[in-house]
């Protein structure tokens, strides 16, 4: 494009169209009236082309300018020119930003930005499933009301973030979060928090594990012993002895193994340090298979098994962990409903959040009991699980699957009316699909 313009040529046709304008009046003998008109109508005609490019400016919805000739040609030119490096600068400024937006999106740690007046100018996707912040309704909201916690406030207010401090998550108590504030340019903060859960659950785990092994670990042994001390060195034992001993030995072992194996499970996910929002996990499809799995089971027990399944629901998490959790929850069901008894199961929309709950007709639980289910081996009747071969820590399980995931595990029961077990996951963990892939 050419920047430059012949000023000289635009003042020799002025001149030459006044000039034109004398002859033409001393010809007529109207040299006054004649350069008043010429006058007027260079001054109309420059004032038409302005009311064009305000047009143009403001109304029209045209890139390209009017066409025009001489110098407004030339300002028409120059005006698209700009507009062109502009739209092409804010082009590339939207691809930063939105490089930024994926960037900020795959970080590890829930991330804040607040300004120098305490408000919320922007914030992540993990920093709403982790913080339950509400994107955009949060924003230019005072962060400390947003995350009310009092060691926070207490910490934003004393201004030195030279080292981090530990909170409990807003959202789930079960959640140790580290918190650390980076100051930047023209007064803002970066807030970032990092799940350091695991790293306070070691220690606990550690006793948990050693404890809980050798209290469920030392009515099978004693039994297993007492049979061997009962056998003669000799072999010459009675046959109907010989068959129990055996048959109580391989039962024993069999729950050793049962109990050494969701034990393991169970602290695998307690040390899990898999972020548990990145994958999106189909979760019709997982609970089709884990209906497979029932049925089969349910084979000797005649349950009516009733799954309600919205193919379109998926949320982000851990598959494996998931299965365990929703398999736990379902073969619980199989387990411990009387025969002939009727557990449904469905997966659906509730409001705004996504929920999966397992409903049965059995015996219920009483209300005492309701609040420790969730505990290690805690049994309401123990001679009944020793009949189903629990173990006491599937419930246990289920909760640290779902605290992981964010969800709690609800539990209503009525003595002789049957239990629901319920979970529900926010909308930010959920994705609605367009297309279900695959059904049963």
């Amino acid at each position: 494009m050419n920047h430059s313009y012949p000023w000289l040529r635009s003042i020799a046709r002025v001149i030459s169209f006044l000039a034109a304008c004398t002859l033409l009046g001393f010809y007529i003998n109207e040299l006054t009236l004649i350069l008043l008109i010429g006058v007027f109508g260079l001054l109309g005609w420059h004032y038409w082309r302005l009311y064009r490019l305000n047009h143009w400016l403001w109304h029209s919805k045209k890139i390209s300018p009017p066409t025009a000739r001489g110098i407004w040609s030339h300002i028409y030119q120059g005006i698209y020119g700009a507009n062109l490096k502009s739209r092409n600068k804010r082009k590339a400024l939207g691809e930063i930003i939105r490089r930024f937006r994926q960037g900020s999106e795959a970080l590890p740690d829930a991330a804040i930005i607040v300004d120098g007046c305490g408000d919320i100018t922007w914030c992540n996707r993990l920093a709403r499933i982790e913080l339950g912040l509400s994107w955009p309704d949060d924003m230019g909201k005072k962060v400390y009301e947003c995350i009310n916690d009092k060691q926070f406030v207490s910490f934003y207010h004393a201004n030195s973030f030279a080292q981090p401090i530990e909170i409990i998550s807003p959202i789930n108590p079960n959640k140790v979060l580290e918190l650390r504030v980076v100051p930047y340019e023209d007064e803002q903060l970066m807030v970032l928090f990092r799940d350091v859960t695991r790293l306070t659950q070691i220690e606990k785990m550690r006793k948990d594990f050693v404890a809980n092994v050798s209290h469920e670990l030392k009515t099978p042994l004693t039994v297993i012993n007492g049979y061997l001390e009962m056998l003669p060195l000799n072999g010459d034992v009675p046959e109907p002895m010989m068959v129990k001993a055996i048959s109580e030995m391989r039962t024993q072992s069999l729950r050793m193994q049962s109990l050494i194996e969701e034990l393991l499970v169970l602290s695998r996910i307690e040390a899990s340090t898999e972020r548990a929002f990145e994958k999106l996990v189909n979760v019709p499809q997982l609970l089709w298979q884990i209906q497979i799995e029932a049925e089969a089971l349910n084979r000797d027990r005649k349950h009516k098994l009733f799954f309600d399944i919205s193919p379109i629901l998926y949320v982000y998490g851990n598959e494996n962990e998931l299965r365990s959790a929703f398999s736990n929850l379902i073969f619980n069901g199989i387990h411990y409903t009387p025969n002939g008894g009727v557990i449904e199961v469905k997966w659906g929309l509730e409001g705004k959040q996504v929920k999966f709950s397992v409903k049965d007709n059995g015996e219920g639980i009483a209300s005492e009991h309701i609040k420790r289910l969730t505990e290690r081996f805690y049994r309401v009747d123990k001679a009944r699980s020793r009949t189903t071969g629990g173990s006491g820590l599937g419930l246990s399980i289920v909760k640290h699957v779902l605290s992981h995931h964010n969800s709690v595990l609800n539990i209503e029961s009525k003595l002789g009316k049957g239990s629901t077990f319920s979970c529900c996951f926010s909308p930010e963990q959920t994705y609605i699909v367009e297309k279900p892939i695959g059904t049963l």
